[in-house]
């Protein structure tokens, strides 16, 4: 109890941190997130004697015309060039947003540091100012896995304002004959967002002409379906694409269907946020086999 000659201190080290953190950020000029610039962080890393090369870091976005604006607060536990490099690709390949609007910002931190969780502070510092416009809406997630195909999503996702772009040309997609296991794995490797499909054997045996056009990932997902059989088919979800032997099937946040009879259209579905929704960063899982 407080009395006229002695009362309580305590003394906050979470509050201590998140101030210095965000100070520390916010001295920092915000660069454009290209790769050349992630490739110049790993020297700097070594050069301060940090070999995890965990961070803290900022994502802004500057529309043509409008002012920049903060929109992701994160951290990587991995090295920070690789998660930074992780939405590098990820922005790459969504509508809706130019990888030239976006910059960044970031600091490592001591390998210690990571089970206060310093993103966290940061969030509640700028949070006291202002807004974040996409954390809490699944934009840091990675490929969630099986799991997680028929999730319904958030009204307020960031895959249902910036879904996969379908209209991009497939990086490296050579013509010719090759079997439909090497064009699916062209595929998958020309694209930035996660193609992820089941392997058979029968793949292996097929052999298709792929033609001398480039192909955008619509035609190409379309030139397979074409050569597909039985109950496969390929699902371009929100974020990411898939390929089973499971049709008719259907994906809550499905847009469109790629089969052997033809592609068809669906309208995602989508639920309401909860008050408490709390973003969940999970690890990349692939059901590809070379």
């Amino acid at each position: 109890m407080a009395g006229q000659f002695s009362d309580q201190f305590r003394l906050s080290i979470t509050e201590a941190l998140s101030k210095q953190l965000y100070a520390a950020l916010s001295r920092l000029e915000p660069a454009p997130l290209t790769q050349e610039n992630l490739d110049a962080l790993a020297p700097l890393a070594e050069k301060l004697g940090l070999p995890s090369k965990a961070g803290v870091y900022q994502l802004f976005r500057q529309e043509p015309g409008k002012e920049r604006e903060l929109a992701y607060v994160g951290k990587a536990d991995e090295p920070l060039p690789d998660r930074l490099g992780n939405h590098l690709y990820k922005l790459s390949g969504r509508e809706g947003v130019s990888i030239d609007e976006i910059s960044f910002r970031c600091l490592f931190v001591e390998e210690d540091l990571s089970s206060v969780s310093p993103e966290k502070m940061l969030i509640k510092q700028h949070l006291e100012t202002g807004k974040i416009v996409w954390n809490n809406r699944g934009f840091g997630n990675n490929d969630p896995g099986r799991n997680r195909d028929r999730t319904t999503i958030k009204s307020t996702h960031f895959d249902l304002e910036f879904p996969t772009d379908l209209s991009r040309k497939v990086d490296g997609l050579t013509p010719g004959v090759q079997t439909l296991h090497a064009v699916l794995g062209k595929i998958k490797r020309g694209i930035p967002f996660n193609f992820r499909f089941k392997h058979s054997a029968a793949f292996k045996n097929q052999m298709v002409t792929v033609p001398e056009e480039d192909m955008t990932v619509d035609e190409a997902f379309r030139f397979v379906a074409q050569h597909l059989t039985g109950k496969w088919q390929i699902c371009a979800l929100l974020g990411w694409a898939i390929m089973y032997d499971d049709s008719p099937s259907t994906y809550p946040s499905a847009r469109r269907y790629y089969r052997p009879e033809g592609v068809s259209d669906q309208t995602p579905k989508t639920q309401k946020p909860g008050k408490n929704d709390v973003e969940d960063e999970v690890d990349e899982d692939s059901d590809f086999d070379e």
